[in-house]
């Protein structure tokens, strides 16, 4: 099995409602994202996909829906004040996690059709959070 991995880059506020620490409060993040793709064979290129294929499908979501973006629960108070001052947001139905961000980029990759298993997504230069479909 073949295996390949494209990082990416990108920034985001957000802020967790009813957490017990600091992340309660508003704040951002500049996150890596490591997206790994497998293929039983190679392409006959010999290449599992091409990093550019991978980076042009991510980085267009990326840049639609999570870069400098304000990420939010739906519940969220804060969101008729962003609404008002006509400011960026995105409304989530989950909490808006670094599991749950590195969710949402697996999905999208595998709705897109690339063999996608799994979305690494770094919060902090010491902390990630992994997403992958295990087979049981």
């Amino acid at each position: 099995m073949f295996t390949i991995t494209k990082e990416v880059y990108f920034c985001y506020g957000h802020r967790l409602m009813n957490h017990a620490g600091k992340c309660r409060h508003l704040h951002g993040h500049s996150v890596k994202a490591a997206i790994s793709i497998q293929q039983a064979q190679l392409n006959e290129q010999g290449m599992v996909c091409d990093f550019a294929d991978i980076r042009d499908c991510v980085e267009a979501y990326i840049d639609e829906q999570l870069d400098h973006n304000f990420l939010l629960h739906k519940d969220d108070p804060i969101i008729p004040m962003l609404i008002a001052n006509n400011e960026r947001f995105l409304a989530l139905d989950e909490h808006p996690t670094a599991e749950v961000l590195s969710k949402m980029l697996y999905q999208h990759i595998k709705q897109a059709g690339f063999n996608v298993v799994e979305v690494a997504l770094w919060e902090t230069a010491s902390a990630y959070a992994r997403y992958r479909e295990d087979s049981v």
